[in-house]
């Protein structure tokens, strides 16, 4: 892979702006996301609703960490004991995750910065442990699963503090526009799309706060040198109708697609601009 390739499905991209009044963002913060592709909103959740959220992850936590010690190595795909744990589809199975999902702050966020007709499309957990520093590489989050349109919304709050000492989101202001780029696996910390980024900006995050990016900006997260857990809630939204295309992209164009619509997993959450669900 050449450093910055683009992946060969992304062959006619154009990066969306949208043409509506922002619900919670001010204007600046808007155009400031559309320009670099990210931007930190602290003090988005109120430390009860972290709180709540967090008795329930801790939980499901402890649960896939203990399956992946079991597994050969202690790793299973990219989570690691000890090092990194990756669980994902949690509102299926915790009613405080299920209602931040569909809480105001989040569709307003979504209304702001992704447009009227929003799914979630994909939420998880990511708790960095400080037993064995591991960096997370530079990648996008279209690189792992190609999700057609490519420019969707990652929301990564924070359930405690996340300082670049235990490991918070370094970002790659403005490279965002190209849409996704190529990405190749580095054994055994995940996919990478380049190795460095000469504008590498760290962005560190107090708990119940959010780095909000796009699926097309690239992001990296350094080694938790701490002696204690950084814990994250991941959620991410995607147009109405957004699909994944399968196949081989070395081999040729994708296969089949495959509409993002687990009424269980990946529910609306605006519909023309409205919210609806729970948290209504």
């Amino acid at each position: 892979m050449t450093a910055g390739a683009l992946h060969p499905w992304n062959t006619s991209f154009e990066w969306r702006r949208l043409g509506i009044e922002p619900r919670r963002l001010t204007s600046d913060q808007v155009e400031s996301f559309h320009r670099t592709g990210w931007l930190v909103v602290e003090d988005l959740f109120e430390q009860a609703m972290v709180t709540d959220l967090t008795a329930d992850l801790d939980t499901i936590e402890e649960e896939a960490a203990a399956f992946v010690r079991a597994q050969p190595d202690s790793r299973l795909v990219i989570s690691e004991s000890g090092a990194i744990t990756f669980a994902p589809h949690l509102v299926p199975r915790s009613a405080a995750a299920r209602r931040l999902s569909e809480s105001p702050p989040i569709t307003d966020l979504c209304h702001d910065l992704l447009g009227l007709d929003v799914r979630l499309y994909w939420d998880q957990l990511v708790y960095k442990h400080p037993d064995k520093p591991r960096e997370f590489p530079w990648h996008q989050d279209n690189g792992y699963a190609y999700v057609d349109p490519q420019q969707y919304l990652t929301i990564w709050l924070a359930l405690t503090d996340a300082t670049i000492d235990n490991g918070c989101p370094w970002v790659a202001p403005a490279a965002h526009t190209r849409g996704t780029l190529a990405h190749r696996y580095v054994h055994p910390l995940g996919l990478s799309c380049f190795d460095d980024h000469p504008d590498a900006t760290a962005a560190p995050v107090r708990a119940g706060g959010a780095v909000v990016f796009s699926s097309l900006t690239p992001h990296r997260t350094g080694p938790n040198t701490t002696d204690s857990t950084r814990k994250t809630y991941i959620l991410q939204y995607a147009p109405d109708g957004a699909e994944v295309l399968h196949g081989d992209p070395a081999v040729g164009p994708p296969t089949d697609r495959a509409t993002q619509d687990d009424p269980a997993r990946q529910y609306e959450v605006l519909r023309n601009g409205a919210p609806i669900g729970v948290a209504e």
